[in-house]
């Protein structure tokens, strides 16, 4: 068995990616992107047809977008289950938890990054104001399912907390989760005390200067 992941250790779904792969405790080679390493990039192009990472190569096979390589590293690498459990039902809850993660949490964030990028006016801009309300919905979605002190599925750490932590991490950074969604505050928090997102956390921290709305100095 031959595990290599493409893509950098400031990339929100590669986070995604990278915490199941240290949950499950696989050894795996991780592949960066970036202009230090070009050899990587020439391998990244002749796997990746879609031409986003994470990209996951095993044994010849290659699997993109990160919600189906944590699936797949749960159907081949998880006897236990614990990420994502063989009940239809409960996988089925978990997958739309991982979905509202993506679509209205990391997605809209990555607009107001995307918007920070081209204009020095980006805070009035038309698509910043609208992903700024998808972002509430979201959040407010989240605080009316997640329980206190628990994780996503209510009884371990699973596919939807892979999800929520690299969403919430760097949604907070551009629309700042309030004291009005405790519940959703206090999730991120134990979120980020995980050792598998902590270690994402310290590793991208020396890239947070490319972070184009800026970093806030906390996390």
């Amino acid at each position: 068995m031959t595990l290599t992941l493409y893509g950098h250790p400031f990339s929100s779904y590669t986070w995604k990616a990278l915490i199941a792969l240290y949950e499950l405790g696989l050894d795996f080679d991780f592949r960066v992107l970036d202009e230090i390493h070009p050899e990587h990039a020439r391998e990244f192009a002749d796997f990746a047809t879609l031409g986003k990472f994470p990209v996951l190569v095993e044994d010849g096979l290659v699997f993109e977008e990160s919600s189906i390589i944590v699936e797949h590293l749960c159907l081949l690498h998880d006897q236990e289950r614990q990420l994502l459990p063989l009940d239809e039902g409960d996988a089925l809850l978990l997958r739309q938890f991982d979905r509202i993660c993506d679509l209205y949490v990391m997605n809209p964030m990555q607009v107001i990054v995307g918007a920070a990028m081209q204009s020095s006016d980006w805070c009035q801009e038309k698509a910043v104001v609208d992903a700024r309300l998808v972002l509430e919905k979201g959040y407010r979605w989240l605080e009316n399912r997640l329980q206190p002190d628990k994780w996503a599925s209510g009884w371990g750490f699973t596919l939807a907390d892979c999800a929520a932590a690299p969403a919430l991490f760097y949604a907070d950074w551009v629309h700042p989760i309030t004291d009005a969604l405790p519940t959703l505050k206090a999730y991120r928090a134990k979120l980020l005390a995980r050792p598998s997102v902590a270690r994402c956390v310290e590793d991208a921290r020396p890239y947070r200067h490319y972070f184009p709305p800026g970093a806030p100095d906390r996390d």
